[in-house]
């Protein structure tokens, strides 16, 4: 034993040979494995070394010292997403995942529910274009949750990899039958709310056709008018707001506009809550950073009156027509209480430059709303509807909301179906006890009384629409946020990889799921099925 040697180097060589027994038994462990790196990132992940992407990184150039390596994280990128691509698991016993079960509604008559893996360790071929490229990606705890990080590995030079990552992400940002909703400090993109708004048409908004093509030139108009704008030299902007009360056609004409947008190619964007984990401030900002990046684009901010206050007024104002330029924004709000907006919104034109009233419908509008139920119901031999009893159910719902009027109706229909054929009361009868009884609800105390939710947009029910047939798995798979993604083919029979040409058989429909039927693998929480 040396003598004069301090604790410290008793310490170090301590810690040293500890060290390089660790690294010797990690190395000399056995394992049947196929992938160079599967038994490295195994070992490591378990490991105390903080430091993942560069540790990773440096062992994959080893590992593959042929091969150019661009590190990218997941999110704004999927190439396991992208329809341009083909991919094709490497080992598919050696994928690392975790099972998410996910129930399916009871109406959808399918199966109960359906699996899906978010992947922790992958290994995957990929084809872009004429190339080939490796992709791996692993899940590795950060802070209070978890990051994904690829590395797309090429036997060439990285500007290829960089190519496939740019078209992928160019992809990703644009919108596929989807509408962009902002909530909790996120965007994301949502489907079913592009079905919903699909289902909208002028032909369902039932208000005087001269206020409906007005408010149609208004927002067409706005698109068609660049060059105006320019040679004007003002900002290319404009807001409206829609007001009055519940329940009179604000929602579905705010439908009907996002469905022509969407159609035009100016994408929608819908603000639910600037409610956040950053403050309301901090959502303002990325709201208007991506409504900026997406113009010319319609940003819809409904219940205005709850959505601005008064220690966000001031910011939101900056944010509209401060220095920053929102050339191509077209801001559509919507209140039920105009009267509670500030005057700085509801009384300077450049902010909110026209006002659109949805008032209580008159005896006209009432009697084209109930004219439209007659179409609706002229198939059903059991309801008698003659032009006479339209008149006078449109003369006897004064004040009555087009709301109130479908409460009428859908209420009389529940009725009617709860008797046996042969003993259905007579419709006229039963259509004009339930406005009476509505009528009695309103005159004592119309300002609480609401006979159905108010409007939103994210509701799923058109304001003129009894109900929709449930989406069932589709519905679930649509939601997914890899919903489309690759489907592919773990066969050896080809050198390349092959791309069946649909879904795999789904057997059995109704009485479970199958072992073997299918087995999604999602990528970061994105749903690949192979």
């Amino acid at each position: 034993m040396q003598r004069g040697r301090s604790s410290l180097d008793f310490d170090d060589a301590f810690v040293n040979v500890m060290f390089e027994e660790g690294v010797r038994a990690s190395q000399s462990s056995d394992s049947n494995s196929t992938d160079p790196f599967y038994d490295v990132w195994i070992d490591q992940a378990s490991a105390p070394f903080a430091e993942q992407v560069a540790y990773a990184t440096r062992t994959l150039r080893k590992l593959y010292p042929t091969h150019t390596v661009v590190p990218y994280t997941e999110g704004a990128v999927n190439i396991m997403g992208f329809p341009g691509t083909l991919v094709q698991p490497m080992q598919p016993s050696e994928l690392v995942t975790s099972v998410l079960f996910q129930p399916l509604s009871r109406r959808s008559g399918q199966r109960s529910g359906v699996l899906y893996d978010s992947v922790y360790f992958g290994a995957f071929r990929v084809a872009y274009d004429k190339y080939d490229f490796l992709l791996y990606t692993i899940r590795y705890p950060v802070s209070f949750g978890s990051t994904v990080q690829n590395f797309l590995l090429h036997a060439g030079p990285e500007e290829h990899s960089r190519a496939l990552i740019m078209a992928a992400g160019i992809w990703h940002n644009q919108l596929h039958q989807e509408i962009y909703v902002f909530n909790q400090g996120y965007w994301r993109k949502d489907h079913n709310l592009w079905i919903e708004v699909q289902k909208a048409n002028w032909d369902d908004v039932i208000l005087k056709q001269e206020f409906k093509d007005r408010l149609q030139k208004d927002v067409n108009g706005f698109f068609e008018s660049e060059t105006l704008y320019k040679n004007l030299a003002i900002p290319w902007k404009r807001g409206l707001i829609m007001y009055g009360p519940p329940g009179n056609g604000k929602t579905i004409s705010m439908k009907a506009i996002m469905k022509e947008c969407d159609a035009k190619g100016y994408a929608p964007l819908y603000v639910k809550s600037f409610k956040s984990f950053m403050g309301e401030e901090g959502s303002m900002a990325l709201v208007f950073d991506k409504a900026r990046e997406m113009a010319p684009c319609v940003l819809i901010l409904e219940d205005l009156d709850s959505l601005i206050n008064d220690s966000n007024r001031s910011f939101f104002l900056n944010q509209l027509d401060g220095l920053e330029g929102n050339d191509g924004l077209l801001l559509i709000g919507s209140t039920n209480h105009f009267d509670k907006l500030d005057p700085a919104l509801s009384g300077r034109p450049s902010r909110f430059d026209r006002k659109w009233e949805f008032e209580d419908p008159d005896e006209e509008e009432r009697a084209l709303y109930t004219k439209y139920w007659q179409d609706k119901l002229k198939s059903n031999k059991d309801i008698d509807f003659p032009d006479s009893l339209v008149h006078e159910i449109a003369a006897t719902t004064n004040k009555f909301s087009f709301a109130y009027l479908k409460e009428a109706f859908v209420s009389t229909l529940v009725i009617m179906a709860g008797f046996e054929e042969g003993d259905k009361p007579d419709f006229a009868s039963v259509l004009k006890g339930q406005v009476k009884t509505l009528r009695d609800q309103l005159d004592k105390d119309s300002k609480t009384f609401s006979p159905v939710s108010t409007s939103s947009m994210t509701s799923g029910v058109s304001a003129v629409r009894i109900g929709q047939p449930s989406r069932g798995l589709d519905a679930f798979r649509s939601r997914l946020p890899g919903a489309g993604g690759r489907i592919w083919d773990t066969s050896d029979s080809s050198t390349r990889m092959a791309m069946p040409g649909g879904m795999p058989p789904q057997h059995n429909q109704g009485s479970g799921v199958n072992a073997g039927d299918v087995r999604p693998v999602a990528m970061g929480g994105r749903s690949f099925i192979f």
